[in-house]
């Protein structure tokens, strides 16, 4: 599932393309023909992301909510848009000249037009972002300070941190040598200003460079003369996906374990209790 970097990306290129300029709007699926017909012609004046969510806003009719699970992709194209090829659930097509640009959705989880009080009940229900200018953390602190749950569990739920997918779960806790299995509770307040920091400079770079990387300058393939990673998700780092293979630090072997549905991966020679 994408992580919520990617979430804030998709929305600052669905502003560069589209804001301030009338869209046309069509869902060549069908899932979406209700929505897509009051979103034809309307001009479209912002975008907002908290977390996993995506909202493209339209004065006149509302919000197009976006989340787009396991499964969901959003593609740009420049030019006059082609046809659409497989499920399309929303096309957007529009700009300076008319159709400059086109959005594609397709496979998303949520695809639905709320209004502006829905959108709040969103915001709502979701933790602290570190990607959002005006979340500082406090709210999340106070969930994760009184929790037994681990803090590996705590980071994953959005209800808590909104955004944190597995992969910056397991680099952030890395990065700072905190065992996944400890209880929110035992973390000290020094730790957790760490590591909201930390995710708030990592999801930046995200964002700019649209792919998690997470590894210090010291611990790069150049500076360690060591072969990059290959792997379909990008970016170089310390334990995501790495399990049974040597820990970039101790030489030690990467763990992997099931946790809440999902695995977990950590160094236990870095990351001790």
């Amino acid at each position: 599932m994408p992580e919520g970097h990617t979430i804030h990306r998709l929305a600052a290129d669905c502003l560069e393309r589209f804001a301030g300029w009338p869209v046309r709007a069509a869902s060549p699926q069908g899932k979406f023909s209700d929505g897509a017909a009051l979103l034809d012609g309307q001009v479209m004046s912002g975008a907002d992301a908290h977390g996993k969510h995506l909202f493209l806003g339209f004065e006149a009719v509302g919000w197009v909510h976006i989340h787009l699970g396991l499964y969901g992709k959003v593609g740009f194209g420049d030019g006059p848009a082609p046809p659409p090829v497989g499920a399309v659930r929303l096309r957007l097509a529009g700009g300076l000249g008319g159709d400059d640009h086109y959005a594609d959705l397709r496979g998303p989880t949520t695809c639905e037009l709320i209004t502006t009080a829905e959108k709040q009940a969103v915001h709502d229900r979701l933790g602290d972002d570190p990607l959002r200018p005006a979340d500082d953390g406090e709210a999340a602190w106070r969930r994760v300070s009184r929790s037994r749950t681990s803090v590996a569990a705590l980071l994953m739920d959005q209800k808590v941190i909104a955004g944190v997918g597995n992969v910056y779960r397991a680099e952030v806790l890395f990065r700072h040598g905190i065992d996944p299995y400890r209880a929110g509770r035992d973390l000290t307040r020094a730790e957790w200003d760490a590591v909201w920091a930390d995710l708030v400079a990592l999801m930046r770079e995200g964002v700019r460079n649209n792919r998690i990387d997470t590894v210090r300058p010291e611990h790069t393939p150049e500076a360690m003369g060591r072969p990059p990673r290959v792997d379909d998700h990008g970016g170089e780092v310390y334990v995501y996906r790495r399990a049974r293979q040597p820990c970039h630090i101790c030489g030690g072997e990467v763990r992997t374990a099931d946790l809440a549905a999902r695995n977990l991966f950590w160094c236990p020679d870095c990351q001790r209790r």
